[in-house]
This record gives structure tokens, C-alpha cells and sequence, in this order.
């Protein structure tokens, strides 16, 4: 089954289904609207893949981080840019991708929140959120010249508990640079 966006006329997506294949891809605007939008879109995906309650918490505030940096930080509020959600789910995992249209970063460059220095800070945690909530978590530089972050979390087995919870595999994957 291939899921692929497109306006609905309401101002809002609704999903099409085409072959095998698990597709969504959405093109959002730079503004805070985008955020819930995407999470909504997002957790109707995961919900749909049989991820339970507590799962699609973490991946709806991945998801809302992920666009938020990218609603930020990547394209500074400037409403000419554009940011780029995909969502794709194959036999084993939902894999999100969030682009934006800014200059990129070095993951390294982050400060660790939970460093004593770093502990009142207003900024900082969205990352180290994304990190702990989902499987896998990477930032490469994007197609447009901005940040992609890439983002996963296993498919759950049908008796509702992570596929392969025991096979640490490559989900802690280490973030490559920017």
C-alpha cells in the first residue's frame, strides 16, 4: 500500500492508497500550524501499524520536536521556506524523515542537556528527546542544503510488543555528523 498525501479542500491531508508499498510524504509550511499537523499525520500512521499508546506518545513528540528544530532553527521562521515530512513503514519499523531548508548543523555541536552547565537551559532537550524515544535517531545533511533528521522506531509483533525487543541490532545507531 503506497500512502501518499494530498489536500483534502479542507485545509487539512488526507491519505491515498496506491500498490504495496507504505508511503507518506508532505510538503509543510513554515509555521506553527505545521507542527500539530504533522504529529496528527504521524500518529495516524503509527496508530494504523498497531503501536500502542505509550509508543505513539513518543513518536508524536519526536515528530513535534523534529518539526519544530526544523520550523525554527532550520528555517528561522522564514515563511518562504518549506519543510519536508516522510513517513515510511516497512516489514520491520515506521522510518520518519524530517528536511528543512536551512544551513544544517553538526549533531555534535549540541549541547548535552543533562550537563550540569546545561540543565536550566530553554533549548537543547528536543534532541536528546528524539534520541531516547525512538529505536534509531541520525541528522544528515539534506537534499536542500538544510538538516534531515531521520528517525525510527520497530513495528510492534502482533502480541503488541517491539518486533526483535531483544536484538539490540543497529536501533542505536551512532549519529553521523552533519
Amino acid at each position: 500500500m503506497h500512502l501518499n498525501a494530498r489536500p483534502d479542500g479542507y485545509g487539512g491531508w488526507q491519505l491515498i492508497k496506491m500498490a504495496d508499498q507504505k508511503h507518506l510524504d508532505v510538503t509543510l509550511e513554515t509555521q506553527v500550524e505545521s507542527v500539530n499537523l504533522a504529529e496528527e499525520m504521524c500518529l495516524r500512521v503509527a496508530e494504523a501499524a498497531g503501536f500502542d499508546e505509550d509508543d505513539c506518545y513518543r513518536i508524536g513528540m519526536s515528530v513535534r520536536e523534529g518539526v519544530i528544530n526544523a520550523f525554527h532553527y532550520g528555517n528561522q521562521e522564514r515563511p518562504e521556506k518549506k519543510i519536508y515530512l516522510a513517513v515510511d513503514l516497512t516489514s520491520d519499523k515506521m522510518v520518519i524523515h524530517v528536511l528543512d531548508e536551512g544551513k544544517g548543523f553538526n549533531l555534535g555541536d549540541v549541547p548535552n542537556p543533562l550537563a550540569e552547565e546545561n540543565l536550566l537551559s530553554t533549548s537543547g532537550r528536543g534532541i536528546f528527546l528524539m534520541r531516547s524515544f525512538m529505536d534509531e535517531f541520525d541528522v544528515v545533511a539534506g537534499r536542500t542544503g538544510g538538516a534531515e533528521i531521520i528517525m525510527s522506531k520497530k513495528l510492534p509483533s502482533p502480541d503488541g510488543h517491539p518486533a526483535n525487543n531483544n536484538d539490540k541490532g543497529d536501533h542505536n545507531a551512532t549519529p553521523r555528523q552533519a
